[in-house]
């Protein structure tokens, strides 16, 4: 099994940048497909944004694409995730996610691992 910690959540102003943290460790992440939810309070969790991790194909939910990019680091078993131009309804706890033969990765039931989570608040 395959454990998951993330780490670069913060308070943000709208406008600005941050960039979170996945470390992997357990087994080999290219067999997996690794991805990133948020969960806002009261709302469901949803799909930010995917990465193979064999070969590095990309799959981003709409409201963050431009914006947002997800990026792997193989020899430090690291997920990445680069957000730009953050806006308030950016605000939630992220997650990072792992899982074997994903055919659906914006799907979380597709994922059987997940860390426990780093809070995101963007300021107005």
């Amino acid at each position: 099994q395959v454990q998951l910690v993330e780490s670069g959540g913060g308070l943000v102003q709208a406008g600005g940048s941050a960039r979170l943290s996945c470390a992997i460790s357990g087994r080999p992440f290219n067999m997996y497909t690794m991805a990133w939810f948020r969960q806002a309070p009261g709302k469901d969790r949803d799909f930010v944004a995917a990465i193979q991790g064999s070969g590095g194909s990309t799959v981003y939910a709409d409201s963050v694409k431009g914006r947002f990019t997800i990026s792997l680091d193989n020899s430090r078993q690291m997920v990445y995730l680069q957000m730009n131009a953050l806006k308030p309804a950016d605000t939630a706890k992220y997650y990072c996610a792992a899982g074997l033969e994903v055919t659906r990765p914006q799907f979380r039931y597709a994922y059987d691992a997940w860390g426990r989570g780093t809070q995101v608040t963007v300021s107005s």
